[in-house]
């Protein structure tokens, strides 16, 4: 039962013991964080590969079980204590994902949007059409009793074929790798196959809660062409009177607040019509980049304080939800195997073919693939709304997080292979020489190059 509060009285503040959970929680996941971050680099990964495995040291995976009265006591099974992490999270990954919308180049997108689209289409079609039809060759026992088999085949197809805004633009920022032509086109794509995931996600779930009609296919449609109208005919007009009216302070603040305030808004916008927050974030984050008015040093900070605090903390925080002790069962093993190889190889193929069909050649295609093969978080909220809805058990959402887990590590190294072979452009000098003003003013000055 919620507490209800008389008219005119005050709401009384956290109560004591759960600020001092929550401060240590913070505390000890961004030690962690940052800690196993930098032992990620020493050994040629990106900090992000770290910082996942935070939460499965510190969640029902590892701690648990070796200190279960420690892991009780610091992460209690309370919702309301775990919403205050979450919070943190969010504001982190969407202004993680606002950062790297600035950073899209529009004319490159502009000029080679059809060449993302082909790559998008086919890292969607292949994935989804295999998973699909592993939804229905796995055994029944991983099908929750009274989930229909149809939904949760089309459910695990979704699965398949997202991939992780967050995680590839985190990916792509340890790596340096976000100024090159391929990482300007693996973030295209992957917005591209968020919004249909996400689409395709509205669907299943109202054929689990009731039957889907075509008014519901209707109307996630109409917003996806609301948004995109809204941020050519409003949205940029605003971010550039906006970033005009913050150009005449010296001080960087006010265009910090600015940039905050319109990724956050644009992503309860997205939220408020039920898709995905980072859907908001990213198309704001590209309508700041491309108003012109911004100038990339005053947003340094913001973007220090992200990549330094809130994104490590959001996660440090993914892994909490997860326990892969399940695998220990061979069912559940041998079937995770299987779906982990489904996905693997049905998003490189889908996203090579894609690429070479749009003429790019086989090391851009597959840096593209392994780009797009990482789920990462995305994957754990889709596992999530399944276990919600009842589509998911715990052995599938078990799966889904392991795919999750295993996509978001193979990237890097496959990435820093097939890039290593790419020829550097012209063009892609100078994006970097732009970036790099971003860092130049740092206070530390030792913030890596985007």
């Amino acid at each position: 039962m919620v507490p209800t509060v008389s008219s005119g009285a005050p709401i009384a503040p956290i109560a004591a013991h759960n600020l001092l959970v929550f401060l240590l929680q913070v505390s000890l996941l961004l030690l962690l964080a940052l800690a196993l971050g930098r032992l990620a680099t020493r050994f040629g990964m990106p900090a992000v590969v770290g910082e996942l495995f935070v939460g499965v040291i510190l969640g029902p995976s590892f701690l648990a079980h070796v200190a279960p009265g420690l892991h009780t006591w610091l992460f209690p099974a309370d919702a309301e204590q775990f919403h205050l992490l979450d919070a943190v999270g969010q504001i982190g990954v969407l202004l993680l994902v606002g950062l790297t919308g600035i950073h899209m180049d529009m004319k490159l997108v502009r000029r080679r949007g059809v060449t993302a689209a082909g790559v998008s289409l086919g890292g969607l079609i292949v994935p989804l059409g295999l998973g699909i039809g592993a939804g229905f060759l796995l055994p029944r026992t991983l099908v929750p009793e009274g989930t229909d088999i149809t939904v949760f085949a089309l459910f695990l197809g979704v699965a398949m074929c997202v991939s992780a805004i967050p995680v590839i633009a985190k990916t792509l920022m340890d790596m340096k790798l976000l100024h090159r032509n391929i990482g300007q086109l693996t973030l295209t794509a992957g917005m591209i196959d968020d919004a249909f995931g996400w689409f395709m996600l509205s669907i299943v779930s109202a054929m689990a809660v009731n039957a889907v009609s075509t008014g519901t296919v209707l109307v996630s449609l109409a917003y996806l062409t609301v948004i995109a109208v809204f941020a050519l005919t409003v949205g940029r007009p605003l971010a550039r009177r906006a970033f005009q009216l913050t150009a005449r302070s010296e001080e960087a603040g006010p265009t910090v607040a600015t940039a905050a305030v319109l990724i956050l808004l644009a992503s309860a916008g997205t939220h408020a019509l039920g898709l995905e927050a980072v859907i908001g974030a990213f198309v704001c984050g590209m309508l700041i980049g491309s108003a012109g008015k911004v100038e990339p040093a005053k947003l340094a900070p913001l973007r220090t304080v992200v990549l330094s605090g809130f994104a490590p903390i959001f996660f440090a925080t993914a892994g909490l939800r997860m326990d892969l002790t399940a695998l220990v069962r061979p069912e559940v093993l041998l079937s995770g195997l299987a779906v982990l190889t489904i996905a693997i190889v049905g998003k490189f193929l889908g996203a090579y073919a894609g690429a070479r069909l749009s003429r790019l050649n086989r090391w851009e295609a597959l840096a593209l693939g392994a780009g797009l093969n990482a789920r990462g978080v995305i994957e754990v909220v889709v596992a999530m709304v399944g276990l919600r809805l009842g589509i998911l058990g715990v052995e599938a959402y078990t799966i889904v997080v392991l795919v999750a887990i295993v996509t978001s590590l193979m990237a890097p190294p496959i990435l820093r292979i097939a890039m290593a072979r790419v020829e550097q452009t012209a063009e892609e000098r100078l994006r970097e020489a732009e970036h790099q003003a971003w860092t130049r003013h740092s206070p530390s000055g030792t913030e890596p190059i985007l």
